[in-house]
């Protein structure tokens, strides 16, 4: 009697072991940030060095887009910038034997007040002097509003070509496929060679490190759980261990929702559940799909 009944406090000890083992809070599946990175130009697809399970940094460039075409162009604007400069007009050269005529009467003009004063010549001469600096000193202005215009003229020609070549220059830099973040790459849509358009699909990469559980709560548990939470996330493990990794509570939805298929039986399913989502650092253990259960501390 006294065997027996050890045994069966054994079994009852194990059993409630088992049970508090199998309890848990919250259940859901693992899930991470992914991003589609799509073509920003249209051409041949000459390189694209991403295959599916690659690990790849944020910013790494993988890719690129035919660029021949830009280059050419790039290379015709320059020349025609500088046609255009070349035919900006030698403003002071132009200028100069005007300006000396201006500078000659101005000299003769003083010659002639001196001999005005002097009462060796008459005023008149001193008048026609001030006739003809005055039409000198117009044609100085005309000519530089002329050449001015000119200058102007050229120089907005060759602005708006620059204005171009950094147009060109940034789609050279759009042609260049770079890595968005640091992640493994989970699907690949193209191959290289392949024509592309703008917007095209081209890898979908996705942050691996860390991943994101949803998980569901009811409605009487929202008060044992807060954003910037610490919880227990534990998965299965070979040999029926279960294994442990801290998690962070970082968003709870504030609307209720029928409870997902993939999460409980049927007969749960009629019920309004909440998601939350718990940010987990990946040793490269966890992968995405995997099921998880919550434990709140």
């Amino acid at each position: 009697m006294k065997i027996h009944s050890l045994l069966v406090l054994i079994a009852v000890g194990l059993g409630a072991c088992g049970a508090q083992e199998d309890q848990f809070d919250a259940s859901g599946n693992f899930e991470t940030t992914e991003y589609v990175v799509s073509a920003e130009a249209t051409g041949q697809l000459q390189r694209l060095a991403v295959e599916e399970g690659d690990s790849i940094g944020a910013n790494q460039a993988v890719g690129l887009i035919d660029t021949t075409q830009l280059h050419l162009k790039k290379a015709q604007l320059q020349a025609s910038i500088e046609a255009a400069l070349q035919k900006s007009p030698n403003v002071s050269a132009q200028l100069a034997g005007l300006q000396q005529q201006v500078q000659n009467l101005q000299k003769e003009r003083q010659r002639v007040v001196n001999l005005v004063e002097a009462n060796a010549v008459p005023s008149k001469q001193l008048d026609d002097l001030d006739y003809q600096l005055a039409v000198a000193k117009k044609q100085v202005s005309v000519q530089q509003s002329a050449l001015g215009t000119q200058t102007s003229g050229i120089s907005a020609e060759a602005n708006a070509l620059r204005v171009q070549i950094e147009q060109i220059e940034d789609q050279l830099q759009r042609s260049q496929v770079k890595n968005p973040i640091a992640g493994t790459v989970l699907t690949v849509y193209t191959e290289p060679s392949e024509v592309v358009s703008y917007g095209q699909p081209l890898y979908k990469v996705g942050d691996t490190k860390r991943l994101i559980l949803r998980a569901y709560l009811s409605g009487d548990q929202l008060t044992r759980v807060k954003l910037g939470q610490q919880v227990r996330v534990l998965v299965d493990a070979p040999g029926g261990e279960r294994r442990e990794y801290p998690g962070k509570v970082e968003w709870i939805s504030s609307k209720s929702e029928f409870t997902p298929k993939v999460i409980q039986t049927k007969e749960d399913r009629v019920n309004l559940v909440y998601a939350m989502k718990i940010g987990v650092q990946n040793d490269g253990s966890l992968k995405i799909g995997m099921p998880a259960d919550v434990l709140f501390e």
